[in-house]
């Protein structure tokens, strides 16, 4: 074991504000889920800042521990995972696609998810803090009726035969829709380079258009695009427009803790 691994653990629990569960259960998972999605923000804005993403542990933990920042799905679940295995969780990394406009899936490696198993004899679960406005806690795998949850109503469901995809794919339906079609083979965190590499240089990739920074709040969400500040709280939305740049700079500082000596830029693509 790395021996900065038990002080990185507490750093990134106090980092979301949680204790360090007694055990490694479906209730600790909850509450882990839900913390992460309030206390560390998804966010595109390496992308937009011309900083690499770097897909290993270390550099993930320095990023989101050590310089309080966010990230896209590969970098939030990917992180998750290292914490959620040193607290005794058993976890596998999954890759999914994204249901688009029309129901056209996107690339393979289009996002990374987790399946967690706890030692409590529940789940497994589905546990994902990287997908931005999607369920705030773990969804059972393995269950196909419908899952309530404060984003929606998610259900589980075998991809139709003669779809085109490997047998035992899953759909992640929210609200009756599709959302993520989830495989479920095992995958490493090497698998997703390419999925990363595309979303950060593809003109057709939504992540390269604009800078985002969103994180769920207790009773509702945030979200700053551009120079948009977007809060919902409940049914009810409020934009509000940031001027200067050092109004956008407190915003990033004010609501998702992230400190930046200058702003995201398209010009900042590489």
């Amino acid at each position: 074991m790395d021996p900065q691994l038990p002080q990185t653990v507490d750093a990134y629990l106090e980092r979301i504000g949680a204790d360090r569960p007694a055990r490694p259960d479906a209730s600790a998972l909850r509450e882990l889920q839900l913390r992460h999605l309030v206390a560390v923000p998804f966010e595109n804005l390496s992308i937009h800042l011309g900083e690499d993403i770097v897909l290993e542990d270390e550099a993930l933990l320095d990023k989101i521990v050590a310089r309080r920042r966010g990230g896209f799905c590969y970098e939030l679940n990917g992180a998750f995972a290292v914490l959620l295995r040193a607290l005794g969780f058993r976890v596998a990394l999954l890759q999914a696609r994204v249901h688009g406009d029309g129901g056209r899936l996107g690339i393979p490696y289009d996002h990374l998810a987790l399946r967690v198993e706890t030692d409590d004899g529940t789940g497994p679960w589905l546990a994902d803090v990287g997908f931005g406005d999607h369920a705030r806690r773990p969804l059972a795998l393995d269950d196909r009726t419908d899952q309530e949850d404060p984003g929606g109503t998610f259900r589980i469901v075998p991809v139709p035969a003669g779809a085109g995809e490997d047998f035992g794919d899953l759909d992640v339906l929210c609200d009756g829709r599709p959302r993520l079609r989830l495989e479920r083979r095992p995958r490493v965190p090497a698998d997703f380079r390419a999925g990363a590499w595309y979303h950060r240089t593809s003109p057709d990739s939504h992540f390269t258009r604009a800078p985002v920074c969103s994180r769920c709040t207790d009773d509702g969400r945030i979200t700053l695009t551009g120079r948009k500040l977007l809060t919902t709280v409940g049914t009810e939305r409020h934009e509000t427009s940031l001027g200067s740049d050092e109004e956008v700079l407190a915003a990033y500082r004010e609501h998702f803790g992230v400190r930046l000596d200058r702003l995201p830029s398209n010009s900042d693509l590489r």
